[in-house]
């Protein structure tokens, strides 16, 4: 069982179509792992056994009979439970949802059926996705595997936690200041930010409109690419979806990156570091050169405002979304969450569109910037995981300062610009917990930084390296 659940995505994909494993084989290795070690992890909200075991065995038989349903057929995935599954609970981290059976499947859950993915569970996040610690007060805080007493970050933390497990083979996060790149930064995983419109939000619970995105977090960039090929593209029930037509995703995925120009911006990508996180992505830097990319420095102006202007456009459109819920029932919301929501409260407009303006402005500068550069490379974010109930971080030794803030110090510069990003394992600290990295390209050029993800990952082994408990 340990041997099948540590298969990759695409290679589980691959035995099942070539008849060597069996879609019921990959579900009963996840179900028995998340037995094993889920009670002390906390990264499932609700686990479909018997129904995941049922649909295994009708792909089974599909397999046995000649027909796929589509390039996931058979494959045991998560979804994280803001994501509408029909007939299914899906409670977004909150007590206030912890009854709601959505009638009708999120788009990404349908596009995910469609390509024959097996649902293993709804994995447990930060309530309602407003943080980024996934110590959820309803559900259990989600626990780090490479050490149970340290944070996963969130609010994607249960989808990352299961997949670095080898609980599921791959798991949908959600992403609006980097709550899928966070999470697959600190727990050794790749999770991919797509292009804001890139992936449909139908049927996903909101956290902050204008920014919110929804994207796949697996072990490798292959398996990445696999899940994202699946969920890509327009959608006419999603005002925001855009209306292009979808790459293929493993069709380049070996065109390494040699000529590819990577950018990084001299006082701010490298500053405000902790030191082993500094270290190891300008190794992974290093690495891109050997591998025959090259290094171009660039000025981004005005790039030190978007932590401020994140948080401001990330307060404000919460709160508007939970106002009436917050009036009537705001002792079901957790004390952070309920404060974050009150906070958001407080702000003007001339805050928030002063925000957006500043917003538009990041934008401009990056795609001027592309002129020169294929990809920006920095970390995922400044530290490695803290002890869980820790809600301040120390990156400067003695100098403790607030999570929320410095958690988005890289990952708002895509969120706000809504440019694709990927995370990528590229190191560990001293004490064996992982670090990411940060690539960032050009919008719908997810094809790019897959391809140079993967060229990384096949000249390393970060990727390949599990947690004890795995």
């Amino acid at each position: 069982m340990n041997d099948i659940a540590n298969l990759g995505l695409a290679e589980a994909a691959r035995l099942v179509r070539a008849r060597k494993v069996s879609p019921v084989e990959l579900v009963e290795a996840s179900l028995a792992r998340i037995r094993a070690h889920d009670d002390v992890l906390r990264s499932f909200i609700t686990v479909f056994e018997e129904q995941a075991l049922q649909v295994a065995r009708a792909a089974e038989m599909l397999s046995a009979a000649g027909h796929e349903l589509g390039p996931l057929h058979g494959v045991p995935l998560a979804l994280k439970d803001n994501v509408a599954l029909r007939g299914s609970r899906t409670t977004a981290g909150s007590k206030l949802l912890a009854d709601w059976v959505p009638e009708a499947d999120a788009t990404v859950a349908t596009r995910l059926r469609q390509a024959g993915a097996v649902f293993i569970g709804k994995t447990n996040m930060h309530e309602f996705a407003w943080g980024g610690t996934s110590a959820n007060p309803h559900y259990g805080a989600v626990r780090n595997p490479w050490d149970t007493d340290r944070f996963p970050a969130g609010s994607s933390g249960g989808s990352a936690v299961a997949v670095a497990a080898r609980l599921c083979f791959g798991a949908i996060g959600t992403d609006t200041g980097g709550s899928i790149r966070l999470p697959s930064a600190i727990n050794g995983i790749v999770g991919l930010r797509p292009t804001y419109g890139r992936v449909s939000n139908h049927g996903v619970i909101p956290l902050a409109w204008s920014m919110d995105t929804v994207g796949p977090m697996a072990r490798s960039v292959e398996d990445c690419a696999l899940m994202f090929g699946a969920i890509a593209g327009f959608d006419p029930k999603d005002a925001a979806s855009a209306p292009r037509a979808v790459d293929d995703y493993l069709q380049d995925l070996e065109g390494g990156c040699r000529h590819l120009r990577i950018g990084i911006v001299p006082g701010y990508f490298f500053e405000h570091l902790q030191a082993p996180v500094h270290d190891a992505v300008q190794a992974a830097i290093a690495a891109f050169v050997e591998l025959g990319a090259q290094v171009v420095e660039v000025d981004i102006g005005h790039i030190h405002g978007n932590i401020s202007a994140q948080l401001t456009i990330e307060s404000a459109e919460p709160s508007t979304y939970h106002q009436r819920s917050l009036r009537e029932r705001p002792g079901d919301y957790g004390d952070d969450v309920r404060t974050l929501l009150e906070a958001g409260e407080m702000l003007l407009a001339t805050h928030y569109l002063q925000a957006q303006r500043y917003r538009a402005l990041l934008r401009a500068e990056f795609l001027e910037a592309f002129r020169r550069v294929d990809v920006f490379v920095c970390p995922s974010l400044p530290f490695a995981a803290t002890r869980i109930g820790e809600t301040s971080v120390e990156i400067e030794p003695g100098r403790p300062e607030d999570m929320l803030s410095a958690i988005m110090q890289f990952t708002g510069v895509a969120s706000l610009t809504g440019l694709p990003s990927l995370n990528v394992p590229c190191g560990f600290d001293p004490d064996g917990l992982p670090i990411g990295m940060q690539l960032i390209g050009r919008p719908f050029a997810e094809a790019a930084l897959l391809r140079a993800g993967h060229a990384f990952q096949q000249a390393t082994d970060f990727h390949r390296r599990a947690p004890a408990l795995a």
